[in-house]
């Protein structure tokens, strides 16, 4: 049985995670850092003082991994302000499934983007409970994300469904003992491996109805 789902929200409800990709690889680039092949999926899932330190420490910049963090998140910030990129058929998407279930969101997303992104799209008022993986030990793919969204829901980990797009994402859901259902990312799908962990996968936010995700 299924008592309440939790969302994803970057790639999954907001076109983001080049976006992510292309200011962080932007400021590398201006302040003199190496920005390896591998590092897009290296930070995908990861929390912010997770992906911070590792442009600290791999990628190079000399600034402070929370200094890093803080100018990330002012031009994501500055970004959504001027147009907020969300996916087709995702305000449907959410509401669609609200009418069954309570739901959650557990996001790698910085608090203050996550508050931004659901105010500005008017999802917000969905959405029960909302975590941000820099509220918890580890980001994806642990399983503390999704844990602790199921605490603020107060449900049980294994009567949720998670809704996920990436290897990362899928990998932490499943670690939480959730039902997932994976809609992969377009323009970073998630491996083989990682895809074969879903319960169910979908093509697009217009197949994720209720009964595709099962009572």
């Amino acid at each position: 049985m299924i008592d309440a789902v939790v969302f994803d929200l970057d790639g999954l409800l907001l076109d983001t995670e080049q976006l992510w990709d292309e200011v962080r690889e932007e400021l590398t680039r201006e302040r003199g850092g190496r920005w390896p092949a591998t590092a897009q999926r290296d930070m995908m899932g990861m929390s912010s003082p997770e992906w911070s330190r590792y442009m600290h420490e791999t990628v190079g910049l000399s600034e402070s991994p929370e200094e890093i963090s803080a100018e990330v998140v002012r031009r994501m910030h500055a970004r959504y302000r001027e147009s907020l990129p969300l996916i087709d058929g995702a305000v449907e998407a959410v509401q669609r499934l609200a009418a069954r279930w309570p739901l959650g969101l557990a996001s790698s997303s910085n608090r203050e983007l996550i508050d931004l992104a659901l105010a500005a799209s008017d999802l917000d008022r969905y959405f029960a409970a909302t975590v941000s993986s820099e509220e918890v030990a580890a980001g994806k793919p642990a399983p503390d994300v999704y844990l602790e969204a199921a605490r603020r829901l107060a449900v049980d980990a294994t009567r949720c469904a998670a809704i996920e797009d990436s290897h990362n994402g899928i990998r932490s859901a499943k670690a939480a003992g959730m039902r997932v259902v994976a809609i992969p990312n377009q323009h970073f799908p998630p491996d083989p491996e990682a895809l074969a962990l879903a319960d169910v996968v979908l093509g697009s936010l217009a197949e994720l109805t209720p009964a595709a995700i099962g009572s």
